[in-house]
């Protein structure tokens, strides 16, 4: 029987690579959710013909909802508007920033795993997301790789067994500069990642280091870490 996936965000970093992963596993998209990147979506709709697909933007959503609207998959503006009758078996909560929020709450229902890779909810509405979560049975899985591990070294450990957690860093664009450098950044020179290839927020908030103490709330918030255990 094949897997029900849905995908927050696909035309995103991490949609993109979700979709990789059905590429070559046996999954079935079952709802796709975008903002405006118009030939993206015309090309995940043509590809993986999901039951449902949202376009948060008004103006790529009409475009869309006016060329397929004699297609098996349903267009919506948001997911207000769908009905799910079924949960899928895994979403992929993949919306940067705050607007990925909302989405993920709405999908708790409607999802038996929430694969979560959007740090904003979970430090800006965890307590709301974890009492969702317990209503409908849905796991909640944390997918960036600092919160994955820490929540398989919990599986074996208890908290009180571990002395500290670390949150490692990859040093982002500015690792080797000078102090006297600082003085010249643009925000071209913080979207230069020699790493990662992200979006433009996560790109610019890891480059000045916003993203480690994101990631230390949201381990807090995961996990119950308290502040003595946790450095980065």
């Amino acid at each position: 029987m094949l897997l029900k996936i849905s995908i927050l965000g696909s035309t995103g970093s991490i949609g993109l690579s979700a979709l990789k992963i059905v590429d070559k596993e046996n999954l079935k998209i079952e709802l796709l959710s975008a903002n405006k990147n118009y030939k993206l979506i015309k090309k995940q709709i043509k590809k993986y013909k999901p039951k449902y697909f949202i376009i948060n933007n008004k103006k790529s959503f009409l475009k869309i909802k006016k060329k397929y609207s004699n297609k098996k998959t349903k267009i919506f503006n948001n997911l207000n508007s769908i009905k799910i009758n079924k949960k899928s078996d895994i979403c992929v909560s993949a919306i940067p920033g705050i607007a990925g929020l909302e989405p993920t709450i709405l999908m708790i229902s409607n999802s038996k795993k929430i694969l979560i890779a959007n740090k904003e909810s979970i430090i800006c509405g965890w307590n709301i997301i974890k009492q969702k979560a317990k209503k409908y049975n849905t796991k909640i899985i944390p997918v960036d790789s600092e919160h994955f591990s820490i929540m398989k070294l919990f599986e074996d450990h208890k908290i009180k067994e571990i002395d500290k957690v670390f949150i490692t860093a990859s040093g982002g664009p500015f690792l080797n500069y000078k102090l006297n450098q600082f003085n010249h950044i643009k925000p071209s020179d913080a979207l230069k990642h020699p790493k990662w290839k992200m979006g433009k927020k996560v790109t610019i908030d890891s480059s000045t280091m916003m993203n480690k103490l994101l990631e230390i709330i949201e381990a807090q918030k995961l996990f119950n870490i308290p502040n003595n255990k946790i450095i980065f």
